[in-house]
């Protein structure tokens, strides 16, 4: 009996491998589809299946990740192949159920299974369409004569699977990913980690005033589902940061997400090839969201089209014609050509149609120079709000000595107030001074490192001021002798 059993299953192995190597894809594919169909008529299970991307590819399933939550706390009972994923500080492991893998449920006393399935393209064919990657998706199997439960079963799984994820929910920080697989497309859009910036509003340093309204704002916003819906606009707020570096734009951003529980998309633009992929991406961002694009004036060219030439002074002239100068420029010019985003293609994701794909968004553009922008970029009704991140005042500087010193109040509080009112300087900076460097440094040290700071900055700015002036004062008297010399011209 052994012998003639071995016997078939070398015969019915090669067969199997003389099928699958001699006979043409399109004949395989359509001798199987026939075999499922028969299986299908006389089998009495009925299968369904829940894939992972939905609409060719632009949209992650809510679904999939759903059955997936849902999935983890019951595979870890019953099935054998398991992936694990280390979360929180590697304190914490998170198992769900590995691919080709299966279980069984219960429900109302039904018997279902489900299985974890990955379709990978034929290696006979090379294709340059994204449709053709990997796709993965579970399959949800029961008998027909339990069909009429089968609606409350998958609504009972849906809202078992968002229940989990909202309780394990971990804030992410996403960043779009410029990696490519072999046929030149992003298997992946968007790469993940753990967010976990400890800044909040209480540590920001800024006025009391501004954080509480921005708080308060933002609070307002996130409850505000009924009435975007009732006013008719897509549930999304801008906001944009702008201010000299140092001034705590980047920590403001971690503050709003720590306030809110939402997770951080920051984009890339320069790594974006068209507008299509762009909106791709802003399709596969989730609600609870900040979506950032930070120093966007020096992201990608924008505002180019609309730009209206000016006259250039002497000096500028000269900067021209400089060869360094000028190569520097074209350098600048080349990388920002490599992307084809434009700024009506960014206007129509953040502001047109396509923006309503999704809700509870903040949009957040940062930027050191708000004058170079499009006026049409940040309106009103697109960046709602705009916040200037300024220079570091007194108040702001009592946070921070709060945060860093453990101090409200010193004798040497005086002074610095004089000096803040005299000159400017960043946050950071600040922050720099009060941070203690050894363990001999106590508060008192650190203030007058901060104190000593402040003058030099005082008298750099002085010094900066002269030397305007004399700037001024050439370029005046170049326009001066040159309308002498017109002039003289003109009368011989």
């Amino acid at each position: 009996m052994w012998t003639e059993l071995s016997s078939t299953i070398t015969a019915l192995s090669v067969a199997w491998f003389m099928f699958d190597k001699y006979f043409p894809y399109q004949l395989r594919a359509y001798l199987k589809r026939y075999f499922q169909k028969f299986v299908t008529f006389v089998s009495p299970y009925i299968e369904i299946t829940f894939h992972e991307f939905t609409g060719e590819r632009l949209k992650r399933s809510d679904a999939y990740f759903a059955i997936q939550n849902y999935l983890s706390t019951n595979s870890t009972k019953n099935a054998k192949k398991l992936k694990a994923d280390v979360v929180k500080d590697s304190q914490s492991v998170v198992l769900s159920m590995d691919d080709y893998e299966e279980v069984t449920d219960v429900f109302n006393g039904v018997k279902f299974w489900w299985a974890s399935r990955k379709k990978s393209p034929p290696s006979e064919v090379i294709s340059f369409n994204p449709g053709t990657e990997e796709k993965r998706y579970y399959k949800l199997t029961f008998h027909r004569r339990n069909r009429e439960i089968i609606k409350s079963y998958i609504e009972h799984v849906l809202k078992q699977g968002k229940e989990i994820a909202v309780k394990d929910r971990k804030r992410m920080l996403y960043t779009n990913n410029p990696s490519k697989n072999w046929y030149g497309w992003n298997s992946t859009k968007w790469g993940s980690i753990v967010f976990e910036h400890p800044a909040t509003f209480d540590t920001l340093a800024m006025g009391t005033k501004m954080k509480e309204e921005i708080k308060k704002e933002l609070i307002k916003f996130s409850k505000g589902k009924d009435y975007y819906a009732k006013i008719g606009k897509a549930w999304r707020r801008g906001y944009l940061l702008y201010g000299p570096p140092g001034t705590g734009k980047s920590t403001m951003i971690a503050a709003m997400a720590n306030l809110l529980d939402y997770d951080i998309y920051d984009i890339e633009l320069t790594t974006i090839k068209d507008n299509s992929e762009l909106r791709k991406l802003l399709i596969e961002t989730k609600g609870k969201s900040i979506i950032v694009i930070e120093d966007i004036d020096c992201s990608i060219d924008l505002t180019g089209q609309r730009k209206k030439k000016e006259e250039k002074d002497d000096d500028e002239a000269d900067k021209e014609k400089d060869p360094i100068s000028k190569k520097k420029k074209e350098a600048e010019e080349e990388s920002k050509s490599k992307s084809k985003v434009t700024l009506s293609g960014l206007l129509n994701v953040i502001d047109g149609i396509w923006s309503a794909c999704g809700g509870e968004r903040i949009i957040i553009f940062t930027t050191n120079y708000v004058d170079k922008l499009d006026p049409a970029l940040i309106r009103r009704g697109r960046m709602d709000r705009h916040i200037e991140m300024s220079y570091c005042c007194f108040e702001a500087f009592k946070v921070l000595a709060k945060n860093y010193l453990e101090i409200e109040w010193h004798e040497l509080f005086g002074k610095i107030e004089e000096l803040f009112g005299e000159t400017k300087i960043s946050p950071a900076d600040v922050a720099e001074n009060l941070m203690p460097k050894s363990d001999e440094e106590d508060e008192e040290t650190c203030l007058k490192n901060l104190i000593e700071a402040l003058e030099v900055s005082k008298e750099e700015a002085k010094k900066s001021q002269k030397k305007k002036q004399r700037s001024r004062l050439r370029k005046q008297t170049k326009r001066m002798a040159k309308h002498v010399q017109k002039k003289q011209k003109r009368m011989v």
